[in-house]
């Protein structure tokens, strides 16, 4: 069954090394505006009896929902065999529970959705907090993958005597696993936010924060208060300037120059969303996820072939 990688515009770089490493050629999805907003997509090649994957990054969800809908339906429509997303960034992980009378649980509703369209799901890194991991909230197979490996490796080429250093309790899944395959000692903080742009972090404990360079990591960034705080926190304990590194690029209106005014020595993130910060790599460790995932509906298909072939 051949594999065809079909990426949206924007991901068409990662696209690019991603399709070689899973044997897959590469069909494009055109997504373009009629004037009153409504989309058209396009599948620009041939998917007939095939295994696609879409390839789509979901820092503005709600944009991308319905074409998303719209690119399976049409897969499936001209004949794909099956339909995949791989989603490096995976939106709608925050709102687990009501945690107010009224208020939609988005987590489970949106990963719903995606599940009446794809028959698997990719993503790095989600934001599992409350939700203990992808399996109890999705009906489809989802694999998350670790971007750990690729973070420790650029750290230990980039950074001198690096002391790694989490904002907050919820970072401390990531800062102590790339800690220990960079070989570099940590440090969590601790964070209360009172509001979407008010956060207060607790100063550092770490002496040895003022002797290495400071290394802040968080998995993602979007209004940027987290790592302004900490930043703020690291220079008034006497840290360096310190190296800001973040999994996902959300980065709202204004962050990144808030970040940098902020006194980062250098901002650098994964290219799970396209940005000016990207300088992390994470397509080689998506490539094997997405081989285990469209492998198991290969196996999937052929058992029920057999059966129907006896039947």
């Amino acid at each position: 069954m051949t594999q065809v990688l079909a990426p949206f515009p924007d991901m068409l770089p990662m696209a690019l090394q991603l399709a070689p490493l899973i044997g897959a050629r590469i069909v494009p999805i055109g997504w373009r505006h009629f004037p009153d907003g409504e989309s058209l997509i396009t599948l620009s090649g041939d998917v007939t009896d095939c295994d696609l994957a879409v390839l789509c990054t979901l820092r503005d969800p709600d944009r991308h929902m319905l074409p998303l809908r719209f690119a399976a339906a049409t897969a499936r429509e001209l004949g794909a065999a099956s339909t995949g997303l791989i989603a490096p960034y995976l939106a709608y992980m925050r709102q687990d529970r009501r945690f107010s009378a009224g208020q939609a649980v988005s987590a489970p509703l949106f990963a719903a959705c995606l599940a009446e369209s794809f028959d698997w799901l990719a993503t790095a890194d989600p934001h599992l907090h409350r939700i203990p991991d992808l399996d109890s909230l999705y009906s489809i197979p989802a694999r998350r993958v670790e971007t750990a490996p690729a973070l420790a490796e650029w750290i230990t080429r980039s950074v001198a005597d690096p002391i790694l250093t989490g904002p907050d309790e919820e970072s401390r899944q990531w800062v102590a696993r790339v800690a220990a395959q960079a070989g570099c000692d940590f440090e969590v903080l601790g964070k209360h936010r009172s509001g979407d742009r008010c956060v207060e972090i607790s100063p550092p404990a770490a002496a040895a924060l003022s002797a290495g360079t400071p290394v802040i990591l968080d998995d993602i960034a979007s209004s940027g208060r987290t790592m302004v705080k900490t930043i703020e926190r690291l220079r008034q304990a006497g840290a360096s300037p310190p190296v800001c590194i973040v999994i996902h690029a959300v980065f709202a209106e204004g962050a990144l120059a808030d970040i940098q005014a902020a006194g980062a020595r250098r901002i650098i993130s994964t290219d799970s969303i396209p940005h000016e910060t990207n300088g992390i790599r994470i397509a080689p460790l998506l490539a094997d996820a997405v081989r285990r995932l469209s492998g198991g509906r290969k196996m999937a298909r052929n058992v029920r072939k057999t059966q129907a072939d006896r039947d």
